[in-house]
């Protein structure tokens, strides 16, 4: 199986460190630009973000990591095959305040964008013409020299936008994040259905973590419904007939909350573990 990898970027290294912690041999040496991984029998291919799902969607590779943003940017017929937890961000119109609030009022504008497919498909989908200025970079001066009426781009914090004048208008065109892609058509899909369970796993063990308590007995239903697990909390009998030990994971934003909540309730001998890595 042929894997392609962001060879440089913001979803590089993460993308890197969760196929690593998959189980898979990554480089080592930012200049490896192909990698063999015998044990597994994966090739990893390290290509320009923006080529990912080109060559995915050709076939020349079986699957990729790439970004949300890229992958419908690129027209391809890769498909997304599961979204990875990083690298997220917001794509959106911008412009001078006051001069367009809405997409309907785009018609007849230009719009400056590095993400020229992404722009035109979300304009047609919401039946607009306007002409859509294609730049490699720094698209929030486009305004400023003229080349665009509107700029179409990724927005984080909106400092830079702040910086050049403008602000954010309308909803957003897409909201982004690193995907795990795949060739519908690859011969390899047996391969790319483990590579996708191993990718699984690493995003549950990051989203989630394990939790054990002691509670009062008469008290279990009560703590269940606080930490009710994926499937079903274990609940384990103490040599203390009056407590149960009870093991569940919960979501790892809100621990403390949790923590607090069982404290309150009676539980005591609370204690959280990381995931290192599961299988659902």
């Amino acid at each position: 199986m042929r894997i392609a990898v962001p060879n440089k970027g913001s979803l590089s290294e993460p993308a890197v460190a969760m196929l690593r912690e998959s189980g898979y041999r990554v480089r080592r040496d930012s200049k490896e630009l192909v990698v063999t991984d015998a044990d597994n029998g994966v090739e990893f291919f390290y290509l320009r973000p923006r080529d990912v799902a080109v060559y995915v969607g050709a076939g020349t590779v079986d699957a990729g990591v790439t970004g949300r943003d890229l992958l419908l940017d690129s027209g391809s017929d890769a498909i997304e095959a599961l979204p990875l937890g990083f690298g997220r961000s917001t794509f959106r119109f911008a412009g001078v305040p006051g001069d367009a609030s809405d997409v309907s009022d785009l018609a007849g504008r230009r719009i400056a964008t590095s993400y020229a497919g992404l722009v035109r498909a979300h304009l047609a989908e919401h039946g607009v013409e306007a002409e859509v200025v294609r730049l490699d970079g720094a698209v929030e001066t486009a305004i400023t020299l003229g080349v665009a009426d509107v700029i179409a781009d990724v927005v984080e914090t909106g400092t830079t936008l702040r910086n050049q004048g403008l602000t954010v208008f309308g909803d957003p065109i897409l909201r982004s994040e690193a995907v795990l892609i795949r060739d519908p058509a690859s011969s390899e899909q047996a391969a790319i259905d483990v590579l996708v369970r191993r990718l699984t796993g690493v995003v549950t063990a990051r989203t989630y973590v394990m939790l054990d308590y002691d509670c009062p007995a008469a008290l279990v239903d009560r703590a269940c419904a606080i930490t009710p697990g994926l499937e079903s909390p274990t609940v384990s009998p103490l040599q203390n007939p009056d407590w149960v030990a009870v093991r569940a994971m919960v979501p790892r934003r809100g621990t403390n909350a949790i923590m607090d909540e069982l404290y309150e309730l009676g539980a005591r001998a609370i204690l959280v573990t990381d995931i290192t890595a599961c299988r659902l």
